[in-house]
């Protein structure tokens, strides 16, 4: 993704009714501002300008682009314009709320709300500062609510496709949200034009690096598995490209065995699968077997998990496997037991790819992501 080098609104314009305070992040598709609205509420606006196709200079309101460009920056800026319109259709506690969006300055802009708390990059990131790990509890808590507010999103035709642990927002009472759908460029209606979408490299499906498509519900399902990888491990999978042709995740996963349920590790291995017709094909089939995991090892200090996790996971295992998915339960029987044989063999394949990205700062507001 290229740098935002592009000038920014200057700090005090007014822009359809609201004033700009100041610059607060940017990324390669965009900046962010913090802003007041009518009534003195602060807000976070979003404006579409895409670093590689635009260029703004300093005292500049309107952007220049190339008549080259003109295609691509007409697309992307459709695009943004109609997930600002889909992202404010939705209301919803576990996604970003979208209050407004405008034309303007020959781009759009889109209103967020402003709050505070942290992302769960920079919780992922505290925890392994002080040598503790994220615990299960926590871990189904927050993703069993994200999966809630993620099939809204999916019943608006909209995929999200940069789903990490840097785009999942953690308000002061704990509550996640959904944030920065930048990269959903590509929607699930075929008829309306694309971009190809960015990606984050070990949180992106595979499907994603191809050029024919392919993606849906099991793309973002991919993403999921991943942050909930990343929350285990403290960074994220070995990306899906470097999997295709030497894939070292088996052994990761014979490391997390104790430290975890059997069940939770399973189920993220069936949201990793590099197939994506293997991969759970909704939100609600992935919902429904994560919330019915049994707490017994959840709740349990790490010390006293690993010392009953031989005799639990059995009676666990037998009682899910009726109510489970057919997919799930290969996972959970023969299919499990190879992949874990086949790890054993390659438990001294390498560590996880790379840590988690540097996060910004901890109280920024959720739509400074980028």
């Amino acid at each position: 993704m290229a740098a935002q080098n592009n000038a920014p609104l200057p700090d005090g314009l007014e822009i359809a009714g609201y004033r700009i305070v100041k610059k607060i992040a940017s990324g390669g598709f965009s900046i962010v501002y913090l802003a007041y609205d009518g009534d003195g509420a602060a807000v976070a606006i979003k404006e579409y300008l895409p670093a590689a196709l635009v260029q703004r200079l300093p005292g500049q309101l309107l952007p220049t682009v190339a008549p080259a460009d003109l295609p691509a920056f007409r697309t992307g800026l459709k695009c943004f314009f109609d997930e600002a319109r889909a992202l404010a259709g939705i209301h919803h506690p576990n996604v970003v709320s979208v209050r407004n969006f405008f034309r303007a300055h020959e781009t759009v802009y889109m209103v967020m709300a402003y709050e505070s708390g942290d992302t769960l990059q920079d919780y992922i990131a505290r925890q392994r500062s002080r040598n503790s790990r994220v615990g299960e509890a926590f871990i189904r808590s927050v993703f069993v609510q994200l999966l809630k507010g993620l099939r809204t999103v999916h019943a608006q035709k909209l995929l999200h496709l940069d789903l990490k642990p840097a785009n999942i927002y953690l308000r002061t009472d704990g509550s996640p949200m959904l944030l920065d759908f930048g990269a959903a460029r590509q929607t699930l209606n075929q008829d309306l034009p694309t971009l190809t979408p960015m990606y984050t490299p070990g949180y992106a499906a595979p499907e994603l690096y191809d050029k024919t498509g392919g993606l849906g519900p099991w793309s973002d399902i991919y993403s999921i598995g991943a942050a909930i990888f990343a929350c285990m491990v403290g960074a994220p999978p070995q990306p899906a490209d470097q999997r295709r042709s030497d894939d070292k995740m088996a052994a990761h996963f014979v490391q997390l065995q104790g430290q975890y349920s059997a069940e939770l590790l399973q189920l993220v291995r069936w949201c990793l699968v590099l197939e994506p017709l293997e991969r759970p094909q909704s939100l609600f089939a992935l919902q429904k077997v994560l919330a019915a995991l049994p707490l017994s090892l959840a709740v349990l200090p790490p010390v006293l998990a690993a010392q009953q996790a031989e005799g639990i996971p059995a009676r666990m295992l037998a009682r899910l496997r009726a109510a489970l998915p057919q997919a799930l339960r290969r996972w959970l029987g023969h299919g499990a037991a190879n992949a874990s044989a086949g790890a054993v063999a390659s438990t001294r394949g390498g560590n996880v790819a790379t840590t988690v990205a540097g996060s910004e700062s901890p109280r920024d507001p959720p739509a400074t992501r980028q």
